[in-house]
């Protein structure tokens, strides 16, 4: 989850690593740092709280300096505090690390009994103090370094560099992800491509169980073993404009008015328009798979991917004819399902390097499962773990409540259903076509939910001092009832749970009074009658009803308080599309009627790279 970016090179280093910081800021962090080479002594600068402090702090620093390394640190193991905050140091060495050391703690006191003086509570200072005794055995950071690895166990990435051998970093990799920049006369390591893309296209993306020795001149790569590894070298696209505000108050705000050109975008590279009509396999990538050998799908997400995996199931088991399960990643890969060579497993996840997701994909690989992944972030780990990746081309997400990327999700996950149930023969081409000329209105319909952003901010301003609140929905209406409410939870710190419209009467109607607003999904789907009867429910008891669904809708109307319009479309697996931009908005605008942190919410990372 931290950030990471280090340099080595022949450029003043310590403003450069800063402003890489402030791209990994959607990580998540509550303290940060910075650690430079100067005069053949090391320099820190190190704040709690939020990047800005840490700025000014870099005076400290020597401008002189073309060598140094920064971190954003989550607290795991120790109160988010000064002595906390990475890098750490000690007698000349310098480490950052993301990631958890699970052995710490029996490391530790090994450590206290020789007499080592720790000057924090993280498991990282382990590392670091392991390093320098390892290097006093024959002054080799490079020795040393190997010795320690075997020592630790965990998920970590960490970096360490020493004045004693000056130009010159290890990198190490083990499941945290690691990508080095590779320049001329100059070199860079980070968590994340996107702290690097201002100054380097050429990107090497480590593995597990991989060490990197970085000098201005070179990149080494090597195993834990110590044996010699060939670099890969990719190269990214040119930064994306789409990691700038553009005049928008928030991220979140510009990510939500970017979702019709995001579905535009993957419609148009998803379909081939020449001869007869049909899914590009170059961009879904299904014919990598014996689609007749799959009995079962199994999907797996953290967060909103999960619940993107969720409105999966109900498409695919309408359109595919086949049984899927839809599981939380941190719950599957500690359970034991059944898993062979017939179960898909789909992978959901934005940026790729989530631990959860991974270790779930990891541990189906080896039960023998095929697996595929719907990503956002080329090159990451889970789509290079995955026999096929359906890329969602939603461009940089940086707010950390995920609102294109979901949508991407779930039209991406449409779109599989649409080729995987075509190839199995369940889908007609026919059929195709006509899901083709719904999915066609889908960004209008989307802009048209946008243009009710002014009237959803009024809405707000009746609700946003509420301290709970609940959301209901039915069928696919269910699992967006579920992301608003946890997208209201995410960024304006309200209380609020999704439920299933007929359940309310099985527990969470206990709940319902006057003080506590509900929002009720009901597009005029088949779930539509049904979900007025919850309605009626929920009023007669006092409830406060918001309504999402048809602006002209006046039976709606009539029974609630407010409504959220949103747009319509008969394709009602579709209509999830449109029937979540409202809740975007909705939150979005409690958020900042509150006065919460919109793009960086607290205790909240964008990727998830810890247990």
């Amino acid at each position: 989850m931290c950030g990471i970016m280090g340099y080595v090179g022949s450029q003043s280093c310590s403003t450069m690593i800063y402003d890489g910081l402030k791209r990994l800021e959607y990580r998540g962090y509550d303290s940060a740092g910075i650690v430079v080479l100067g005069d053949s002594e090391i320099e820190v600068a190190k704040s709690v709280g939020k990047l800005f402090h840490l700025e000014d702090q870099l005076g400290r620093l020597s401008t002189k300096a073309k060598m140094g390394m920064g971190h954003t640190r989550w607290a795991t193991h120790g109160a988010p505090s000064f002595e906390n905050a990475h890098p750490h140091t000690h007698d000349g060495f310098a480490l950052i690390h993301n990631g958890i050391i699970e052995n710490y703690q029996a490391l530790k006191i090994r450590l206290l009994e020789a007499g080592t003086v720790f000057a924090s509570e993280t498991d990282t200072e382990v590392i670091l103090h392991l390093i320098h005794r390892e290097y006093a055995k024959d002054n080799s950071l490079d020795k040393a370094v190997m010795r320690v690895i075997p020592m630790l166990e965990g998920a970590f990435a960490f970096a360490v560099m020493t004045a004693k051998e000056p130009g010159v970093f290890y990198v190490v990799k083990n499941s945290s992800p690691l990508v080095l920049g590779c320049g001329k006369t100059e070199n860079f390591f980070a968590s994340d491509a996107l702290a690097l893309l201002p100054h380097t296209q050429e990107m090497i993306f480590m593995e597990d169980g991989e060490i990197a020795k970085i000098t201005a001149d070179a990149i080494e790569l090597r195993d834990f073993a110590g044996n010699p590894l060939q670099a890969e070298r990719k190269k990214l696209p040119k930064l994306d404009s789409t990691a700038e505000k553009n005049g928008f108050r928030h991220f979140m705000l510009k990510e939500i008015h970017e979702q019709p050109s995001v579905i535009r975008t993957t419609l148009e590279k998803a379909f081939s328009l020449s001869g007869t009509l049909k899914l590009q396999d170059s961009v879904l990538g299904l014919s990598k798979f014996s689609l007749e050998k799959i009995k079962r799908i199994h999907i797996v997400g953290c967060g909103t991917a999960y619940l993107a995996g969720s409105l999966g199931r109900y498409f695919l088991e309408k359109w595919a004819h086949i049984p899927v399960t839809v599981e939380l990643a941190s719950e599957f890969r500690y359970r034991t399902p059944y898993l062979d060579n017939e179960t898909l497993v789909i992978a959901m996840t934005q940026s790729g390097e989530t631990l959860d997701t991974l270790a779930s994909v990891k541990f189906a690989k080896q039960a023998g499962c095929p697996i595929y992944s719907i990503c956002n972030v080329p090159f990451s780990s889970i789509p290079r773990t995955s026999d096929a990746t359906f890329y969602m081309n939603a461009g940089p997400e940086v707010g950390v409540a995920s609102t294109k990327a979901f949508v991407a999700m779930v039209l991406d996950l449409f779109l599989f259903t649409l080729d995987f149930g075509q190839r199995r023969g369940h889908i007609s081409q026919e059929e195709l076509e006509k899901q083709r000329s719904y999915l066609q209105r889908l960004p209008a319909l989307a802009e048209q939910a946008l243009q009710q952003e002014s009237a959803i901010e009024q809405v707000a301003q009746r609700y946003f001092t509420a301290t709970n609140s609940l959301f209901i929905g039915r069928g696919n209406s269910f699992a967006i009832a579920m992301e608003g409410a946890l997208k209201l939870k995410e960024i304006s710190y309200i209380h609020a749970e999704g439920y299933a419209g007929g359940e309310l009467k099985h527990g969470p109607i206990a709940l319902v009074d006057r003080h506590i607003p509900i929002v009720a999904l009901a597009p005029r789907d088949s779930h539509y009658e049904k979900m007025l009867s919850n309605i009626e429910e929920v009023r007669a008891r006092g409830g406060q009803v918001i309504g999402v669904g048809s602006k002209d809708d006046t039976r709606l109307a009539a029974l609630c308080q407010d409504v959220l319009a949103c747009p319509q479309i008969e394709q009602e697996d579709l209509q999830s599309i449109l029937s979540v931009i409202p809740l975007q908005l909705f939150a979005y605008s409690i958020a900042v009627l509150r006065g919460t942190d919109v793009d960086q919410p607290r205790n909240l990372a964008k990727s998830v790279t810890v247990e």
